[in-house]
């Protein structure tokens, strides 16, 4: 998440004035047992990076209503702004990597720490990398279970380079799961119907009509 962020319904630049005063807001959300402390540093540097997304929040309820086994995965999590759905993921035994540009990485740093279970992580320490898609992504292994991603479809200009970054992390079977509002206006339908299914087979796995939210999961096509 670099550039753009959304509040009632609309989308703003990070640059028009609207994180021109830097402030911090602590939440503390429960899922499958686990109580994550989530600081969001609201700034014009971190733009949509800073808030926790709804989307996140209906991904770490799926995890939770669904009975996922995260235990022993190997993760990656792309645009992981806060990191919630990550650190969900380490506190319940999986080895994660959270991933957004450098300007989040702080961000994403210091939720990890905060998070830390007093008996220690139950796998190994959430890891904290910086990537940009379409970009560096050849620098990470591609021997991932699972691959998250929660409101980062929303920038039509980003869709080839996040489509480009999945190919690469998905070379060895991972498994996708995306959640994200459904944006008309900026072309996300699209790309869960047009852009992924050029490269994946995608299911729609849960549908929330009353927020506009959607989670796909996806798979790599064969060799094309």
């Amino acid at each position: 998440m670099a550039e753009y962020g959304e509040e009632e319904g609309f989308m703003f630049h990070v640059d028009d004035g609207l994180f021109a005063d830097t402030f911090s807001d602590d939440s503390v959300y429960k899922f499958i047992g686990q109580e994550l402390k989530i600081s969001q540093v609201f700034s014009a540097n971190l733009g949509v990076a800073a808030p926790v997304w709804d989307a996140a929040l209906h991904l770490c309820r799926y995890f939770e209503e669904n009975s996922l086994n995260l235990k022993g995965k190997r993760i990656i999590e792309l645009g992981a702004g806060t990191g919630i759905v990550g650190i969900l993921a380490a506190r319940l035994g999986a080895d994660v990597t959270l991933t957004d540009l450098p300007l989040a990485v702080p961000q994403l740093q210091s939720n990890v720490s905060a998070n830390m279970p007093s008996s220690g992580w139950p796998s190994v320490a959430p890891s904290v990398l910086p990537l940009s898609w379409g970009q560096d992504q050849h620098i990470f292994p591609m021997d991932w279970d699972l691959i998250l991603g929660a409101d980062i479809v929303y920038l039509a200009e980003t869709y080839p380079l996040l489509l480009d970054t999945l190919v690469h992390l998905c070379k060895d079977r991972a498994v996708v799961y995306l959640s994200s509002k459904m944006r008309e206006e900026h072309g996300t339908p699209g790309f869960y119907e047009d852009t992924l299914p050029q490269r994946f087979h995608v299911k729609l796995e849960h549908r929330d009509p009353t927020q506009n939210i959607n989670i796909y999961s996806a798979t790599l096509r064969g060799k094309q």
